[in-house]
């Protein structure tokens, strides 16, 4: 039950989402972590305005909105021309309201779920992107941006501790904040049979004022799949490790759909540093139903104690994890449709579900 539209303004391009069902669904099989009686809360969806030549010389306006059950997000993108052997610079302002579930969500149910931990993080960054031009299979991107973190209750109000009365934030105040210089390299080699990726990102803080974050942020993710017969194989590894200032929200969250299936957000644990390793076997069934087994497991590799106020203790994380499950892919013209059944290691099962490509 939702509503799609394409509106042509001029030069400029307007799409339009709003989708009723994913709310009525969740608020029956979800406890939700606020309650609010405005209408608009029963709606989530998404409002896209694309302006190919802003001011007549090819300048590029792109302005994104995406509203969720609990989050909101504004991306404002603003690029102009330049010669393909150049970097490509584009300006980009963003406001985000979300829960922090990954750090501070309670897992529930034998880790299978994550419940709400009563914070929220409102986010501000502004910057400048540099996207470097493409170098046979590899590329890369380099931005400054300012970032400003503001953690809020479920009632929207700020706060600086937690439900257990442990900062929230590094400064110990209502607030961050911090300027990140990020470099982000990518590869990726391709053929019939099989695929190789590689992705390292690299973030300094720049302490430009006395208070603001000084830190040292790497994570990297590497993928292979390969052909077998008419099965195809799909392993990856991701990581990584922040040393310096750290905040309780800049902690590396495990568990949950992404990184390991058969816990809840977070529920594997938090740390200063992780490792995450998933393994996916996907077989054809049908020309448009595929099966699929996989196996994750991941570790904060002792690290949790080192995040301020320890929230991966306090809330019984083990710190590492393991779910093994199979699942279901549906490919048609209107969209993919996938299902998994994941068990973790305390036998508790869960069920995943996702669309992807709808309407393309």
């Amino acid at each position: 039950m939702g509503a799609q539209k394409s509106i042509h303004a001029g030069n400029a391009k307007i799409d339009f989402n709003v989708d009723f069902t994913h709310k009525l669904c969740a608020a029956l099989m979800l406890h939700p972590f606020r309650s609010s009686g405005s209408p608009l809360s029963l709606v989530i969806g998404s409002l896209c305005i694309k302006h190919p030549n802003l001011f007549g010389k090819s300048e590029k306006l792109d302005v994104l909105w995406d509203k969720g059950l609990y989050d909101s997000n504004i991306l404002i993108a603003y690029r102009k021309p330049r010669p393909e052997w150049l970097s490509q610079q584009s300006f980009v302002m963003q406001h985000s309201v979300s829960p922090e579930i990954g750090v501070h969500g309670i897992p529930v149910d034998n880790f299978s779920r994550s419940g709400g931990g009563g914070v929220n993080l409102c986010r501000f960054s502004a910057g400048l992107d540099l996207s470097e031009p493409a170098s046979s299979n590899w590329s890369s991107k380099t931005s400054i941006k300012f970032e400003h973190v503001r953690p809020i209750n479920d009632d929207g109000r700020p706060i600086n501790r937690d439900l257990h009365g442990f900062p929230v934030t590094c400064s110990g105040g209502y607030h961050d904040s911090m300027v990140v210089i990020k470099q982000e390299s990518r590869f990726a080699k391709a053929n019939e049979r099989s695929f190789t990726r590689f992705t390292l990102q690299i973030e300094q803080g720049i302490p430009l004022l006395s208070k603001w974050l000084i830190f040292n942020r790497f994570k990297f993710a590497a993928s292979k799949g390969v052909k077998l017969g008419p099965a195809f194989l799909l392993t990856s590894l991701t990581g990584g490790s922040i040393v310096g200032d750290i905040a309780p929200y800049q902690a590396f969250a495990i568990g949950g759909l992404g990184s390991v299936r058969g816990y809840g957000e977070g529920a594997v644990g938090s740390g200063r540093s992780c490792v995450v390793a998933n393994s996916e076997l996907t077989f054809p069934l049908n020309p448009m139903l595929e099966g699929a087994v996989f196996l994750d497991c991941g570790s904060d590799l002792g690290s949790a104690r080192h995040v301020p106020g320890n929230p991966a203790l306090r809330h019984g994380k083990p710190g590492n994890g393991v779910g093994f499950g199979y699942g279901l892919r549906f490919k048609s013209h209107i969209g993919h449709f996938q299902v998994d059944y994941a068990v973790n290691a305390l036998h508790q099962r869960t069920v995943y579900f996702g669309f992807s490509n709808l309407g393309s």
